[in-house]
């Protein structure tokens, strides 16, 4: 009964905190606007504070809605692969995944296409979108005929290994222009969504989500190895399958719609596992959403300057912090891997 009373407390108090920072976020920015302001400007349809909603409504909120749901993918994907692949090393983009959203946009991108008319706008997610579904297709076929997965792990990172080859070259003949438009998408930014294509990226986040919350069961029994799994009934394939999608899916739109964002689902599910001291999925799933949010935001806040007309990658900011977690956690549990048997 204590531990269930413990793990309540933690969902209350990274509740509490993530709301902290939602109203943090969208508070702060080069112009600071306090709760009691936004509250009005919810509430109140006066003409003369036009300007502030329009920082509000147009970019502030869609921002944080961004972070928010970014991190919860990410942190939910991560958690899905380790676990699939009994890896503590495993992301939401091991499977290559990113590689061919980033070789999309490349593709794009450094053929001068991207910077123009319509797809200037729109683009760089639907190039993103078609290089990261190519992936899953192949992977997903290739999974069919693949008996365990830590084969599906080495083929995932060598589907990574040779878009980033090719990107490597198209950047040799690209100019330097497109070269660093290529390089701004890279650093990775939640603040270029619009309520239109929000109204696609959240349903998208939702369903990936779903996806996975469907094998939460089939997720513990693969805690106690493939062999072990089959022996108790577990359709190995059906699982496997069901969990890239989901983890595709996930990784793939918040790639496309963000750009690639690093650490954040290579540390959350171990900071999650640290502190409930449990491989239980049933409380690592809500966790690592949770966690995940409220570590997006709190990066994006920070990236965001608050004060300053700057805004940092958030991709900078991620690494910075995830890093030195990743090492504190090591160090702290001395031997990770025994999380995964």
């Amino acid at each position: 009964m204590s531990e269930k009373v413990d793990h309540s407390k933690f969902f209350i108090l990274f509740g509490s905190l993530l709301l902290i920072l939602v109203i943090i976020s969208i508070s702060t920015g080069s112009v600071y606007i306090s709760p009691v302001e936004i509250l009005n400007l919810i509430s109140s349809s006066n003409e003369s504070d036009s300007a502030f909603k329009t920082i509000v409504f147009s970019y502030r909120l869609p921002k944080m809605l961004t972070a928010l749901f970014a991190g919860s993918a990410l942190g939910f994907a991560g958690l899905q692969m380790q676990t699939l692949f009994r890896n503590p090393l495993a992301g939401p983009f091991v499977l290559g995944i990113s590689s061919g959203a980033s070789l999309g946009v490349a593709i794009l991108v450094l053929s001068g296409i991207g910077l123009n008319g319509l797809f200037a706008s729109y683009g760089m997610a639907t190039a993103s979108i078609i290089g990261s579904s190519s992936v899953l297709a192949i992977i997903l076929l290739v999974s069919f005929n693949i008996k365990d997965s830590m084969s599906l792990l080495l083929i995932g990172i060598m589907f990574g290994a040779f878009t980033s080859a090719v990107v490597s070259v198209l950047q040799y003949f690209s100019s330097a222009e497109d070269i660093q438009s290529y390089l701004f998408w890279t650093f990775g930014a939640t603040g270029n969504l619009t309520w239109s294509e929000l109204r696609v990226f959240i349903p998208l986040i939702l369903l990936g989500i779903a996806l996975g919350y469907s094998q939460i069961k089939q997720l513990n029994v693969l805690l106690l190895g493939e062999y072990y799994a089959k022996s108790m009934g577990l359709k190995i394939l059906n699982t496997r399958i069901i969990l890239v999608l989901s983890t595709s899916i996930l990784a793939g739109i918040v790639t496309a719609f963000c750009g690639p964002i690093a650490f954040i689902g290579l540390a959350i599910p171990h900071f999650s596992r640290l502190i409930h001291k449990t491989s239980h999925h049933k409380v690592l799933v809500p966790s690592v959403l949770l966690i995940g949010a409220c570590a997006l935001l709190l990066c994006d806040i920070i990236a965001q300057l608050p004060g300053l007309d700057l805004i940092l990658p958030i991709n900078a900011i991620t690494s910075l912090f995830g890093a030195p977690i990743v090492i504190w956690l090591i160090i702290r549990r001395k031997n990770i891997t025994r999380t995964f048997g």
